[in-house]
């Protein structure tokens, strides 16, 4: 997919989920009632009665009485990572990771890498409810690879780190040749690579469902849904966000110097040769299409563009060929 439509979409979603902003009113409080009545407040720019902060909590407790719908993601932490997962689509929200060279054991001086991808094998989360879970028969099948979120191989520091990277919850739907098996496993090598030049790297990755302009003129978002029954939901795209932070250059800084970037590919196959630079778009953009939040308005001005900083070039490297020895684990 042409990188100006991946922008055009990405706006698009931008728009569609957060573009409007929420009016602020001003408010007055009626005078004081008894105890045994609630405090209204009326807010004065729509006339509409507002209940004080009790009242409301007597009120939702009332309403929730017989069942609360839960949580918006369910929040796993890891050894080496933290997912928001979705209940909904049955695949992470969003990942969470920092990588360091010690955490990647680039040097001799670090402790030894003890996590062997050949001794882990995918399974149900069983930290979730089973009718939420994604399951292997699911993927059975279907057409696409199980994609891990947070690579197997930025959690080597223990087997039982590199076993939770292979939960479903980590795990989602993508295209297997020329993306999860390609191009997207040189993204996450490159994401690996930042900590050659920066002391830390925080890496966020974050499925999206982005609308496409159809035939008629308008943008839609359409997607597959895997299992049987139909239970797990196959992004449209996926996004690698990263905040990675080094010492100051000015001996008379204590602050570290920010970069960030944030990069997003469609769930296809994409050319070997295609720049990394095609798939930039900003922090922002990401956010409003996803519903999140991933860095402060402080942290994106006192930022630059990581491409500014160090090289976003990808590195063809053929990671398939190593996954063919691996059988089951692709």
């Amino acid at each position: 997919m042409p990188a100006t439509v991946i922008h055009a979409a990405i706006f698009t979603a931008g728009a569609l989920i957060g573009g409007s902003l929420a009016a602020i009113a001003t408010r007055r409080n009626l005078p004081r009632q008894p105890a045994e009545r609630a405090v209204i407040e009326i807010d004065t720019y729509t006339g509409r009665t507002q209940l004080s902060e009790s009242q409301a909590s007597f009120a939702a407790s009332s309403i929730l009485k017989y069942g609360n719908p839960g949580p918006i993601c369910d929040l796993l932490r890891r050894q080496a990572f933290v997912v928001g997962y979705d209940r909904r689509l049955r695949h992470p929200s969003w990942t969470a990771e920092h990588l360091t060279a010690a955490r990647l054991s680039k040097s001799p001086d670090n402790p030894p890498v003890t996590g062997d991808r050949s001794k882990s094998t995918f399974g149900e989360d069983e930290e979730l409810p089973s009718r939420f879970r994604a399951t292997l028969k699911d993927y059975f099948r279907s057409g696409y690879d199980r994609g891990h979120m947070v690579p197997a191989a930025d959690a080597k520091t223990s087997q039982t780190a590199m076993d939770e990277t292979f939960l479903l919850s980590n795990i989602a739907p993508q295209v297997g040749v020329g993306f999860n098996r390609h191009y997207w496993a040189y993204l996450e090598d490159w994401c690996r690579k930042l900590t050659n030049n920066f002391t830390d790297v925080y890496v966020f990755t974050v499925p999206l469902y982005l609308p496409k302009l159809d035939p008629d003129g308008k943008w839609r978002v359409t997607y597959e849904v895997i299992g049987s029954p139909p239970n797990v939901s196959v992004p449209t795209h996926f996004a690698k966000v990263v905040l990675a932070s080094k010492p100051s250059s000015s001996s008379s800084s204590s602050v570290p110097e920010l970069s960030t970037g944030a990069f997003v590919v469609p769930n296809a196959a994409i050319p070997e040769d295609a720049p990394l630079e095609s798939f930039i778009v900003p922090v922002e953009a990401v956010e409003r299409a996803a519903g999140l939040t991933l860095f402060s308005e402080s942290v994106k001005s006192n930022s630059v563009h990581i491409c500014k900083r160090t090289q976003c070039r990808v590195t063809v490297r053929r990671f398939d060929e190593a996954q063919r020895r691996l059988k089951g684990k692709v």
